[in-house]
């Protein structure tokens, strides 16, 4: 069992799911927590993925394997969402 005040631990994989979830919500997906509307702007969709994919550039080598296939599972799923929802 969790602590609901137990702090969030800052790691790869917590940043790399922290940007796929605005390319999710941009994508019209899941709803914005601020305003708790749903919002399509594929634009910031896209510039969500390109900002993981930079990620996977400049940290290639630098991640452990789990690291690695985690972020090419995020950006793989975003890139076929995004075919989908610009149809």
């Amino acid at each position: 069992m969790t602590d609901a005040h137990q702090p969030l631990e800052a790691t790869f994989s917590t940043l790399a799911m922290s940007i796929a979830s605005s390319a999710i919500m941009s994508l019209g997906l899941a709803p914005n927590p601020a305003t708790e509307k749903v919002e399509k702007d594929l634009e910031m969709a896209r510039f969500n993925i390109d900002l993981l994919k930079l990620l996977k550039d400049k940290t290639k080598g630098n991640l452990e394997t789990e690291e690695s296939q985690f972020l090419d599972s995020i950006i793989g799923d975003l890139q076929l969402k995004f075919v989908e929802a610009s149809k």
